[in-house]
Parts: C-alpha cells; sequence; structure tokens
C-alpha cells in the first residue's frame, strides 16, 4: 500500500535539469502539451534562470520514497485573487498504477496550503482523455470548452478549462474515504 508519508514536492536545483528535459521533450509528454517543440538545452537552462526571477510561477518535482515521478507547476499565481493555474506531468516510463491520482493530491494540497489560493484552474486539449480523468477525479468541474482554440500539428485542437475552489477541495481532501482510496 502506498502511503501518504512517503510522497512530496521538492523545488527544483541545477541536478535536475537533464531529467527534466528528458521527461519534457519525451514523446508521451510533448504529445500533451502546448508547447510541444524539442527544447534545446540553451532554452532549457534559460526557462531555469528565468524560473529564479518570477514569484508568480512555482514548479516542483514530485517524488515518492525519494524518487522523483513526475513536475508539477502553478503557473500566473494571483496574489491578489487568489489564484493559479496547475499543469503536471508524470516524467518517468510506465509508472505503476495511482500515482498521477498521488502527485494530484500532494499538489492541489500544496496550492491550497501552501501557496493559500483560493482557486486553481487547469487547461487542457480535448483529447487528453487521462488529464481529463484526473481533473474530475479530484473534484474539478469544467469551467469553460475553447473550440479549436490551439494549432498543434497542423490543425487547431479544442481546449477544456478546469477548475477547483479551495473549499470544495477541503471537502474531498477531509474524507477519509477519498484518502484511503488514494493511498
Amino acid at each position: 500500500m502506498k502511503s501518504y508519508n512517503k510522497a512530496r514536492l521538492r523545488e527544483i536545483n541545477e541536478n535536475d535539469l537533464e531529467m527534466i528535459l528528458r521527461w519534457r521533450n519525451s514523446e508521451r509528454v510533448r504529445a500533451n502539451m502546448f508547447t510541444d517543440h524539442i527544447i534545446t538545452i540553451d532554452e532549457h537552462r534559460q526557462w531555469f534562470q528565468n524560473l529564479k526571477e518570477k514569484d508568480n510561477d512555482v514548479f516542483l518535482i514530485f517524488e515518492y520514497d525519494r524518487t522523483p515521478y513526475g513536475l508539477t507547476c502553478f503557473n500566473q499565481i494571483d496574489k491578489l485573487n487568489y489564484n493559479c493555474f496547475w499543469g503536471f506531468y508524470l516524467g518517468i516510463n510506465n509508472p505503476e498504477p495511482g500515482f498521477g491520482t498521488i502527485m494530484a493530491y500532494v499538489s492541489l494540497n500544496y496550492a491550497f496550503f501552501s501557496l493559500e489560493v483560493k482557486k486553481i484552474y487547469g487547461k487542457v486539449f480535448a483529447f487528453n482523455t487521462a488529464s481529463i480523468k484526473l481533473f474530475k477525479k479530484m473534484g474539478f468541474h469544467q469551467e469553460c470548452y475553447l473550440k479549436q482554440h490551439v494549432l498543434k500539428k497542423g490543425s487547431y485542437e479544442d481546449v477544456i478549462i478546469f477548475a477547483l475552489s479551495k473549499d470544495k477541495w477541503q471537502l474531498i481532501s477531509n474524507n477519509d474515504k477519498i484518502r484511503e482510496f488514494i493511498f
């Protein structure tokens, strides 16, 4: 059985850059990203430098039992209205089932209780059924459906925007049955 105590988020450091670039450039991850070109090492290093200077974006490594599994991020953190966008991906290939849900649970707790946002948004391509399923499992609801919104591989793809409030998350995350299901 998996344990909540073995799951954690930690800051990205210089030693993580090669691993993150490998994850991000994998076909499996790129296929579901809004920016899907192969990222060069120079672009990646520039991204990391820019990240250090921003206070409205947070990128973290998700680890389980001290093994890195993926990346979670909170973008456009609005400190006036207490909301942000959330993005994530499992970087390792063929993880044991359930690690996406564990990463989501830990990430949402971080956003609502450490970043202290009141509402989280997520943008996902309509064809990304795995992420849509995860958003719904975690209690998100669809707020917007944008038809033919993003050009990807020569055609315009639909995008769904999901949202979750802190109030709803507190009801979900405090439910013992949900925690037992996840862990």
